[in-house]
């Protein structure tokens, strides 16, 4: 039996499996965020391990499993920066000055400043970063920490990628994924090094004069087996001895690890024409190719960061199912119509969606409640393949009509909206030789017909729901099954443990003569948007 475990943004979610990949049981447990002016967000890594701890606890009393049948557990987590001090500690990252507060989380965008002026040094490591870094990656935070706190930075004996903190306090080890490092740090593996001299130009020179010694020396594929469980972190999961820890994953490459190998009959399996595409709070979108294909605007190419030795090109937003919820708050009646969700045991976001799906007499039918709205659901910048930070929503269309039918008419923009930028991203791929024939989707955000229905149709792309519930858990356990032998490597798990999947074929004729209206639009929309955001900077 193995135990795969995922710590998104706002819980952390664990998950017991047999080695065929069937989930026997599961946990979940709420991770808090404290968020303040200035784009500052941040978690208590204390508290994150309390939640993992809890969550596993009971996916195990959820499953019957007995602790001893347990033989390997993986991680995956956000891609947020956490910084330890003596003896364990928490340095505090913020002007809280509470050292619980000692993770500055993936959405944090406290950076911006740093990130723009690495940009414009030209550095040889930004040609696989897809030519501008992000305030989400790893160096720019380190640099704001090293500016605006250099007492805490210099008090810093470990800065950790989320995931690589989770199996140092379940082993007591260093090493770090080559996941993490090389998608958020800079980290070149296919050359197995981190880059000196881009360190001392960008003003982080005493990671280097160190020898990099805090930020990692020890660089290992995901799946490799760390060593097993502490007495202390076996006693703080409820599990027994022997049980070997995975070298981890970012959450949504593990949702990658858990899904390109779903069974598709007919259907070419080959990961390099699959893209997975991750859609929860964000959305990820992570092609894999066998060459390195730099593509402008798009993370990458990294080597071996999710498949082995594969590159990988990694796109997508930092707002999607986050940007669709905020977009239906935004609606006047949005109070109202919670009220009723509420009474009906939902979300406000649900409500509306449930109504959105049956306003036609099929899926792609709905798109025409959306009217004339075009939504650019933009409202935490442009990921990719733009790599605009500074990007904000634009709505198009909008008028004085209240109630349920309109809000779901927003909604079906929004959504529609989020397809187009993936389509965005697929037309920069195909221009790069990267082809891709199906969407495999997960992510809580896409466990819907009617989202992969209009993914679909968005994109004119098939889109793939896995069966599997917990596509992302099931990723982690696969690097579980790797590590403690159960099979000899990555795609052989791949292969045992990857399920079916229901298909979604996009809409042809008329409708999809539609979708490209509405992508037409929305793409002047948003050129709009960037032409104004110039032209008011430049005032």
């Amino acid at each position: 039996m193995l135990i795969g475990v995922d710590v998104g943004t706002g819980s952390a979610r664990a998950g017991v499996f047999d080695a065929q990949g069937r989930l026997l049981g599961g946990g979940k447990h709420p991770v808090t965020m404290w968020q303040e002016p200035g784009e500052i967000v941040e978690q208590s890594s204390d508290q994150i391990w309390q939640a993992v701890c809890a969550a596993v606890r009971e996916a195990m009393a959820a499953s019957g499993v007995s602790p001893g049948a347990i033989r390997g557990i993986g991680f995956d987590a956000t891609c947020s920066l956490v910084a330890i001090g003596p003896k364990g500690r928490g340095i505090p990252v913020g002007p809280s000055e509470d050292p619980a507060r000692n993770v500055i989380v993936w959405m944090d965008h406290r950076a911006q400043a740093e990130a723009e002026e690495i940009n414009a040094g030209g550095h040889a490591v930004l040609e696989y970063v897809g030519g501008r870094i992000s305030p989400e990656m790893e160096t720019p935070k380190l640099l704001w920490l090293a500016r605006h706190r250099p007492e805490a930075f210099a008090a810093a004996q470990h800065f950790f990628d989320l995931s690589d903190y989770l199996t140092w306090r379940a082993t007591g080890r260093l090493a770090r994924s080559s996941c993490t490092v090389t998608c958020k740090w800079t980290y070149l593996a296919h050359e197995g090094r981190w880059d000196a001299d881009y360190f001392r130009a960008i003003g982080l020179g005493v990671l280097a004069e160190e020898e990099f010694r805090r930020i990692g020396t020890e660089v290992v594929a995901p799946g490799t087996p760390l060593g097993e469980l502490t007495a202390i972190a076996a006693a703080d999961l409820g599990l027994g001895g022997g049980v070997t820890v995975a070298a981890a994953l970012i959450d949504a490459h593990a949702g990658g690890l858990g899904t390109l190998g779903v069974r598709i009959p007919g259907e070419d399996a080959a990961p390099t024409r699959r893209l997975a595409y991750i859609f929860g709070t964000s959305a990820c979108s992570m092609a894999s190719t066998e060459e390195a294909t730099p593509v402008s605007g798009v993370w990458g190419p990294y080597f071996n960061a999710m498949l082995p030795g594969l590159w990988l090109n990694e796109g997508g937003q930092s707002a999607a199912g986050a940007a669709l919820d905020h977009l239906v708050h935004l609606h006047r009646d949005a109070p109202t119509l919670a009220e009723e969700a509420a009474a009906r045991g939902r979300t406000l976001i649900a409500h509306v969606a449930d109504h959105a799906a049956r306003l036609a007499s099929d899926l792609s039918a709905t798109i025409h409640a959306a009217g004339e709205i075009i939504v650019v659901p933009e409202f935490l910048g442009n990921r990719s393949p733009f790599a605009e930070p500074e990007a904000r929503a634009v709505i198009s269309g909008l008028g004085l009509d209240r109630g349920l039918d309109s809000l779901a008419a927003l909604y079906l923009a929004g959504l529609s909206g989020i397809g187009y930028g993936l389509r965005q991203l697929l037309d920069r791929f195909t221009a790069r030789g990267i082809d891709i024939s199906t969407i495999i989707a997960s992510g809580g955000a896409a466990q819907s017909a009617l989202s992969c229905q209009m993914l679909a149709d968005s994109t004119g792309v098939t889109v793939a729901l896995p069966d599997a519930p917990e596509p992302i858990l099931l990723g982690a356990a696969m690097l579980a099954a790797v590590a403690s032998g159960a099979y000899p490597d990555v795609p052989a798990a791949m292969g045992a443990m990857s399920g079916a999947a229901r298909i979604f074929r996009p809409v042809t004729g008329r409708m999809a003569h539609l979708h490209d209206a509405r992508f037409a639009a929305f793409t002047a929309l948003q050129a709009t948007a960037r032409d104004l955001r110039t032209h008011l900077r430049d005032a």
